[in-house]
């Protein structure tokens, strides 16, 4: 197919932001292509907020067709968290069509090199930029973020993320020259001479399983770490946050027709109600690379079963803080309430078990008991909160039922210091708003360990009293020993301890936050610079992003001519 984008082209435009990508991933300095204020679209070929709405709107009740073969059903059916149905339908795959067409453009995927695959990516990220008001949108509508937590995350955040991943695949790749001419020196005789060849080649099939909190934010990295190593992807949402991958294989697509490759490299893989259809693929032969983010339970059955493919999962951990001491206080307790709080803790990253002296801490506001300092906690967090409109843009939404259900249910695990409450969201009053509880364990008690040793997903907090600070760390390595963390925070004014934590997180492979009480919190990471999970732990067996995620999607295929 004629190229209407030329390499040469792509490179001019985009190797310049790929080299800079490449230098920050080194440095581990503060960078991003992508601006964070909603302003700063509407020029140079972006939508604008209006624009974006719009787009978003013109597509529900419609049918998204993105021309792929193999389409023998249209399915839907995603509800926003805020109460509309988005009414959207996309194709369901017969995927012994649609597979062996996904593997027809390989070989010319192949063959354009590391450097056209890495600037094609850039591209497709350049467009999906360009229209990160819509994505904002449809964030929103199918994972319950606030609108602009939906544009952050799930715009310029995701997209430096999937960044992110091109760089780590571009440095892979050229590790390894092209060509080189081998002579081995033989004496008296002539040396031994070879010319030799060295092609990275993809696996096969890529199999993104989406989320449904985070589909751009958390797919972003395996999609474009498979693409720019050569391998097709096929992206299969969770059924409630369909849209903004089917918008990121539509803008994909585009892509690839326009730079003359073939289209079916990314396609998409919608199900039907029920239908299971990730386990299904997860096991086809055809299928050698998998990403996954979502439960303990289904993440450790593809790591068991999906024998033929090398699989990335990211699951269920328990995040611990140890409170011991601090010397800001009042800064202290305010980064924590808004850690708990951001998202109704619908992150994977939030805090939920905080682990504290229960003969107090030290602090520059004077001694505070273990009551205390829950109290405190509880005020700061209804603080944050207390105007309605200021909450609904900081909890979004509950994403599903369960979220609730689990809320509910830890109010009976122990004594309350902060019950949850509803908010009304006059925009959205279908949408269901909970403001987060917290709940004091009692941490020498064995009937309290099955509550705060589980992960409680959603607005949940168990204050933990623990006999002394030793005692936490020794919860907090058991804890991410047995059950995984995707974060660890700490805060104390002790080196002692600050060592004891920091050789804790070291020797149990966790990412550790150490007395944060500005604007940067526990539960964010900042992609070219942060690395997100460690692999090291049972929460996760890969980090986004680093050299291991994207250098076992490739091989190096050598072939050796006698000169």
């Amino acid at each position: 197919m004629a190229a209407e984008l030329t390499a040469p082209q792509l490179i001019a435009k985009h190797r310049p932001t790929l080299d800079q990508a490449l230098e920050t991933i080194r440095s581990r300095a503060y960078w991003s292509p992508h601006p964070e204020h909603p302003k700063a679209y509407g020029e140079n070929g972006s939508l604008s907020l209006p624009e974006g709405k719009a787009a978003f709107d013109a597509l529900q009740g419609t049918r998204f067709d993105l021309d792929q073969p193999g389409t023998d059903d249209w399915v839907g059916g995603e509800v926003s968290p805020y109460g509309p149905e988005l009414g959207i339908t996309y194709p369901h795959p017969d995927l012994d069509t649609l597979l062996p067409a996904m593997r027809a453009g390989m070989r010319a995927w192949r063959e354009a090199g590391a450097e056209t695959r890495a600037v094609v990516c850039l591209e497709i990220l350049s467009r999906i930029s360009a229209r990160t008001h819509e994505f904002a949108h449809a964030v929103m509508h199918t994972s319950g973020q606030a609108f602009m937590m939906a544009f952050q995350a799930g715009g310029p955040h995701a997209q430096d993320r999937g960044m992110e991943a091109v760089a780590y695949a571009y440095e892979e790749q050229s590790r390894t020259p092209d060509a080189a001419e081998w002579s081995k020196p033989q004496g008296k005789r002539d040396p031994l001479a070879l010319n030799k060849r060295f092609t990275p080649v993809a696996r096969g099939i890529s199999l993104l399983i989406g989320c449904n909190t985070f589909p751009t934010w958390n797919g972003y990295p395996g999609l474009f770490a498979s693409l720019a190593t050569g391998n097709p992807v096929l992206v299969k949402p969770h059924p409630r946050a369909v849209l903004p991958l089917a918008l990121t294989v539509r803008v994909a697509r585009e892509v690839l027709t326009e730079t003359g490759f073939d289209p079916n490299l990314v396609c998409l893989a919608a199900e039907r109600p029920g239908e299971g259809i990730a386990k299904a693929l997860a096991v086809r032969p055809e299928i050698k690379i998998i990403d996954y983010t979502g439960s303990t339970a289904f993440g450790d059955w593809l790591e068991a079963n999906a024998r033929q493919a090398q699989v990335y999962t990211e699951k269920a951990g328990v995040n611990t803080v140890v409170v011991e001491s601090t010397d800001d206080y009042k800064g202290m307790l305010a980064n924590l309430a808004f850690s708990l709080s951001l998202y109704s803790g619908q992150m994977c990253t939030t805090p939920q078990n905080l682990l504290i002296p229960r003969d107090g801490i030290e602090t520059d506001a004077g001694a505070k008991s273990y009551d205390d300092v829950v109290a405190d906690l509880a005020a700061s967090v209804s603080g944050l909160l207390g105007d309605d409109a200021r909450a609904n843009g900081i909890l979004g939404a509950l994403v599903n039922p369960d979220v609730k259900t689990r809320l509910e249910a830890a109010a009976g695990l122990g004594e309350v210091a902060l019950p949850s409450r509803e908010i009304v969201n006059p925009d959205f009053p279908e949408a269901v708003v909970r403001t987060p509880v917290i709940v004091k364990l009692d941490g020498a008690k064995p009937d309290a360990e099955a509550a705060y040793l589980s992960e409680c997903f959603g607005p949940v907090s168990f204050a933990v009293a623990v006999d002394s600070a030793a005692d936490a760390v020794e919860l907090l390595r058991r804890t991410v020993r047995d059950k995984g963390a995707m974060t660890v925070g700490a805060y104390t004014t002790s080196q002692e301890l600050s060592a004891a934590v920091e050789e804790t997180c070291l020797e149990e492979c966790a990412q550790l936050s150490l007395n944060l009480t500005g604007g940067v919190y526990v539960n964010q990471t900042a992609a070219f610079s942060d690395f997100h999970g460690s692999g090291g732990n049972p929460a996760a067996n890969a980090a986004l992003c680093d050299g291991a995620f994207v250098a076992n999607r490739f091989r190096v295929v050598e072939i050796r001519k006698d000169a």
